[in-house]
């Protein structure tokens, strides 16, 4: 009963357990120099200048819960469990030696608090007290990173030695031989831009027009047969095999359209209806479509006895390119009045009216990748690879080559695109989608790269120009397929069949 009014007397409130003698007012004195706005208003010590039977004194049984409390709590972090931060500077028990959870203690630390965190020496040695300056945790920190921290430099710059060796090192670029691993001579290919003359079937046959004859090449043994010659009144402007690789299709110089059986040697149909040279074919998986001088695009099927089924009326000039898609869908079609169509095969109108090019579309392909994708190469007006939605008629992608584009193939085996080119570098190039950079140049034709194939196993490609060479090139790798498959020996077009 008596202590309470005594301790009321100094106008502080201590717990029962603690007097005033504990606290040694008299022993501390604020140092000289020392700014007023810093000194507490009870006068009380910092807790940095206590020593540490003080301290022990302050962290003495807690009080009563039905103690008063002063306005100023000091409080104890003895009992703080900071090692359950993993900053304790002690190696891990469950590792020997300890080196590497040291260096990832060191590195996360020094993320967390800063280079100079742990620097600070600590009274009597004791590196791990919760009040040594080095475990101020909840010190307000504005300054990034130190500059001998690993990620202090962009993350995105990957430029400490650190990323450098966490990350993936860049894969090297695919390396395309330069030079062709076969040249054949092909008299008489014609030097014409809207002639197609050149088509590689997936049974490994490439067929070739050369003035009134087409001629069968077969890749695996390189055996040459003539299949047919139009005579001196006709010539060879086209030519395609369907999908299957057994039948091909051939548009002459009078309009016709004649197919035959490329296994016999037979013609099988002769189809009617343009009134000049048959410039371009297409095949779908039962429909052949033939572009002409005339402007029209007619449909024609085998099982139909009449010379087409249906005339597609839109060009305002002669069609010289023309490609189904893939899924036999949408079939595109280009012309010399420098517009790009897209038709189905519910309508006899175009549904997409693409007018960006500045000059002839001839090159066409689809994407084997993305359904809807469509790529086109404008003349020498326009030197530029264009690419469509034709979903929605949107244009993606615009790239200038720096000279006519004559033909585009999709890999099958890479996303990736090969063009050729005419005026006035005359080049092969591969082209890395969507990115468009550049994979290879490739040169050696003398005369505009007009006609161009790809192998049957997406791998080489065949060029052909005015220059009456055909030059075969290995630009793509092989195709990664999920699981072994028996080899038939039906579509195989090594590098070694066709050296």
């Amino acid at each position: 009963m008596n202590s309470t009014p005594q301790r009321r007397k100094s106008g502080i409130n201590l717990p029962s357990t603690m007097n005033e003698t504990s606290l040694r007012l008299d022993t501390f004195s604020t140092p000289r120099g020392a700014s007023s706005s810093l000194r507490s208003k009870t006068n009380l010590p910092s807790p940095m200048s206590m020593s540490p039977r003080t301290l022990s004194n302050l962290s003495s049984s807690p009080s009563s819960k039905s103690a008063n409390c002063s306005d100023r709590f000091i409080p104890c972090r003895s009992s703080s469990r900071l090692h359950a931060f993993g900053l304790v500077e002690k190696a891990s028990p469950g590792k020997e030696g300890g080196g590497g959870n040291e260096a990832y203690i060191s590195l996360l630390r020094s993320e967390l608090f800063g280079a100079d965190f742990g620097s600070f020496s600590s009274p009597a040695g004791n590196i791990g007290s919760p009040l040594s300056p080095s475990r101020n945790m909840l010190r307000f920190k504005t300054e990034h990173s130190g500059p001998n921290s690993p990620y202090s430099s962009s993350i995105l710059g990957m430029d400490n030695g650190l990323s450098g060796e966490v990350s993936t090192p860049p894969k090297p670029p695919r390396k395309v031989p330069k030079t062709p691993h076969k040249v054949l001579d092909a008299p008489a290919l014609q030097d014409d831009f809207y002639l197609n003359l050149v088509d590689w079937s997936s049974q490994n046959v490439l067929a070739v027009g050369l003035g009134t004859c087409v001629y069968l090449w077969t890749a695996s043994n390189s055996k040459v047969t003539k299949l047919c010659d139009l005579g001196p009144s006709d010539s060879v402007c086209s030519v395609q095999w369907t999908r299957e690789g057994s039948y091909i299709s051939i548009g002459t110089s009078l309009g016709q359209v004649q197919v035959w059986d490329g296994t016999q040697c037979k013609k099988v149909r002769t189809f009617g209806g343009h009134q000049t040279r048959t410039g371009v074919l297409a095949w779908s998986s039962r429909i052949l479509s033939s572009g002409s001088r005339d402007r029209n695009i007619l449909q024609h099927d085998l099982r139909v006895p009449n010379d087409f089924v249906s005339r597609l009326v839109g060009h305002k000039s002669e069609v010289c390119g023309l490609k189904w898609s893939h899924d036999d869908r949408e079939l595109a079609s280009g012309g010399n009045d420098n517009q790009l169509l897209v038709w189905n095969l519910h309508s006899q109108q175009p549904t997409l009216r693409l007018t960006e090019h500045t000059a002839a579309v001839k090159a066409i392909t689809w994407s084997p990748h993305q359904s809807g994708l469509l790529a086109s190469g404008g003349g020498t007006a326009d030197r530029c690879i264009r690419f469509w939605n034709t979903s929605n008629g949107n244009q993606l992608n615009s790239v200038d080559t720096g000279s006519q584009v004559c033909n585009l193939a999709w890999s099958k085996n890479v996303n990736e695109i090969v063009s050729t080119h005419g005026y006035s570098q005359n080049q092969v190039m591969v082209w890395k989608y969507p990115s468009m950079s550049k994979v290879a140049t490739l040169t050696g034709h003398s005369l505009r790269v007009l006609y161009l194939a790809m192998s049957p196993d997406g791998q080489t490609i065949v060029t052909g120009a005015g220059d009456e060479t055909l030059r075969f090139w290995n630009v793509f790798p092989s195709a990664k397929t999920p699981a072994p498959v028996k080899d038939t020996g039906l579509w195989s077009l090594g590098r070694t069949h066709i050296r």
